[in-house]
């Protein structure tokens, strides 16, 4: 049982598992057969507001992934992402996100949060 972060522009490979696209927005040009999108769970994705915030570079990724476990604790948050962490506890999970850097985005935060 892994938790995998991957762009979701990036082709489907075997090992990914359970693909969970973990952005509020569709992604730009990625038709939804080619992404093979197992699950959307928008109420885990950050906020509109976190979201701009963040982009318009108003504060540190330790800030954003800090205000983003906040919002993850909320109770619609909560339930989806105990539903997130069976499927993890069941086998292969990646989380798909169309950020450039996944490293450093909300997709990292979460991967962290369910390895624990």
């Amino acid at each position: 049982m892994s938790v995998r972060v991957r762009r979701v522009y990036d082709p489907p490979e075997p090992e990914d598992g359970v693909r969970v696209l973990v952005d509020r927005l569709w992604p730009r040009g990625l038709a939804k057969d080619a992404a093979r999108v197992d699950e959307w769970p928008k109420a885990i994705t950050p906020s509109t507001e976190l979201r701009r915030w963040y982009h318009a570079g108003e504060g540190s990724y330790e800030e954003f992934a800090g205000r983003y476990e906040a919002e993850l604790a909320a109770d619609e948050a909560s339930e989806v992402l105990a539903h997130v962490r069976d499927l993890v506890r069941a086998g292969d999970v990646t989380l798909l996100t169309a950020s450039k850097t996944p490293e450093q985005s909300h997709a990292a935060v979460l991967a962290r949060l369910l390895e624990n």
